[in-house]
């Protein structure tokens, strides 16, 4: 697991700023998820500087790419993962917590490599694996449920 941010309190700032800006002024925000299970059944989860609670990783869709080059390019930023094959589509859920118009893509990763854990960045502020039956606190409700989906359990506990 990487350590806090470095991030100081006004770069958080523009960065929330920012996050929340784009969120409000694109007519269809599409985002894709990737839910990187290693072998030892944990989950991989980021926690951003500028919105509180460990997610998955992913981000929104550039113009012009494709959803699986999107997910290559928020894994390969976001935890140095590198997948291999094609990942199984878990499903397009609307994301009402990030705005009216959001929609994400969520990709289950089973196959993959991971060179260095990533260090902390201004956007990174801690990633880590995680086992899914003790999940960090802060694990947001989407995250949990997705996870719950693609394991096909009600062992991951739903409280924040």
């Amino acid at each position: 697991m990487t350590g806090p941010g470095k991030a100081g309190v006004g770069e958080r700032l523009r960065h929330f700023a920012f996050h929340k800006f784009f969120l409000l002024t694109r007519a269809l925000t599409m985002g894709v998820r990737g839910l990187v299970l290693d072998d030892a059944g944990r989950v991989f989860l980021v926690r951003h500087t500028y919105v509180k609670g460990w997610h998955l990783p992913g981000g929104g869709v550039e113009i012009g790419e494709t959803l699986l080059l999107s997910l290559q390019r928020e894994l390969a930023e976001e935890g140095n993962i590198r997948f291999d094959g094609t990942p199984a589509l878990l499903g397009l859920y609307f994301n009402r917590h990030a705005s009216r118009r959001d929609h994400v893509a969520v990709y289950v990763i089973r196959q993959f490599q991971q060179s260095a854990p990533r260090p902390a960045d201004r956007e990174i502020a801690e990633t880590g694996f995680f086992s899914v039956t003790d999940l960090p606190e802060g694990t947001t409700q989407g995250t949990r449920q997705r996870i719950a989906e693609a394991l096909g359990t009600a062992d991951v506990a739903t409280d924040w």
